[in-house]
């Protein structure tokens, strides 16, 4: 066995495979028909698309054969379809003029199958619901969905003609733009001018509330004058009560949205002039007896202050008396008991008075110095 050496094994002939077999290879006559069930296969494809593209109503589109020509050859005239050509040559899309709409090919090209899920969504149209973004398709019944219409617009009114309208009616409230009061020439003593500077630009809104011919350059020019107040100002600063703030003869005041929150209510804006002018002159007389009222209240809330910091003052030195006591009674004694006399110190010996009879029919005896009463029954 030792002196047997081992031999290469002869290469295999190419007439047999892996396993031993003979092999064939493939002859031309295979190869042609190859290539036919390849060319029948694509012709019936075609076939087909053409009839689900015949089925949803679109023109059938001409599959070009120049990939089954050699190099060098040129396709028939009639392989080359003419029905898809644009009817101007700036239309790109190629529409067909028979059909309303037109037809576009590139409505008929079926997207690769990694992308046949993708849908495209216009997030102009959505709404951040805070759990997602929807559109009005998803829940055509939800408010949060829809846009933001005013409850009071007109059935047959659109939202733009709703929008148009509440501009016009905000401008004719203002008196502004083509509400504004016109200016005659010829009648000048009917025409309102500025109280300062006699100018006829005035603030129409102004004269109409609080009868104040003003400019809007004058009311910059002097905001000692016609500034506005708040309410709140108005009652702090002047002394002012609610009743009187809120009676329009007496004391006219303008409306504006609240710009700490919109639903609180209304702002209250008076003309600092007339503020001033009602509480100088008519409630207080002047300038120097509010100030003296103003001084007296401030003293009284002082005192106010002062009398229940001293009633808490009191209030913590009784219970500080009475912890004190305790503590004192705790170091001395231990503690005192039930009876304990409270004066001395000492241990409390009842006096009792005579037995009298209840009205059960018990005998109630009674300690003359501290009131116990204790009942005796009689064997």
């Amino acid at each position: 066995m030792a002196s047997e050496r081992l031999s290469t094994p002869p290469p295999r002939s190419a007439s047999t495979n892996s396993t031993g077999l003979p092999t064939s290879s493939i002859t031309p006559e295979q190869v042609k028909r190859i290539e036919i069930n390849r060319l029948k296969a694509k012709a019936l494809r075609d076939q087909q698309e053409a009839e689900a593209r015949k089925q949803n109503g679109a023109p059938s589109l001409h599959r070009s054969n120049s990939g089954n020509l050699a190099a060098g050859q040129k396709r028939a005239p009639d392989a080359i379809s003419t029905s898809n050509v644009p009817t101007t040559p700036r239309d790109g899309w190629g529409k067909d003029p028979g059909k309303s709409g037109g037809f576009r090919p590139l409505d008929a090209i079926r997207p690769a199958r990694n992308f046949t899920k993708f849908v495209e969504y216009d997030f102009s149209k959505m709404t951040d619901t805070k759990g997602g973004f929807l559109a009005e398709e998803d829940d055509p019944h939800s408010n949060a969905l829809q846009k933001a219409i005013p409850e009071d617009k007109p059935a047959h009114m659109t939202l733009k003609e709703w929008q148009r309208h509440q501009l016009l009616r905000s401008l004719r409230q203002r008196k502004e733009g083509p509400f504004e009061p016109g200016i005659s020439a010829l009648k000048r003593e009917e025409n309102k001018a500025c109280r300062e500077c006699g100018s006829l630009e005035i603030d129409f809104k102004w004269e109409e509330i609080f009868a104040c011919a003003i400019c809007n350059a004058c009311k910059e020019k002097f905001p000692d004058k016609y500034s506005l107040l708040t309410k709140t100002e108005a009652r702090e600063d002047y002394l002012l009560t609610d009743p009187e703030l809120k009676d329009q003869e007496l004391l006219p005041h303008l409306e504006r949205p609240n710009p700490h929150k919109a639903t609180f209510h209304n702002m209250m804006l008076f003309l600092r002039y007339q503020v001033e002018e009602y509480a100088f002159e008519k409630k207080w007389g002047s300038a120097e007896a509010l100030d003296e009222e103003f001084s007296r209240r401030e003293k009284e809330k002082k005192k106010r202050k002062e009398d229940k910091f001293k009633l808490k003052l009191q209030d913590l030195k009784k219970k500080t008396r009475v912890d004190a006591y305790r503590r004192s009674r705790q170091g001395r004694g231990g503690g005192g008991q039930f009876g304990d006399e409270i004066g001395s110190g000492g241990k409390h010996t009842h006096t009792w008075g005579r037995a009298v009879e209840n009205a059960e029919g018990i005998g109630v005896k009674t300690c003359v110095d501290c009131g116990m009463e204790v009942e005796e029954l009689e064997f």
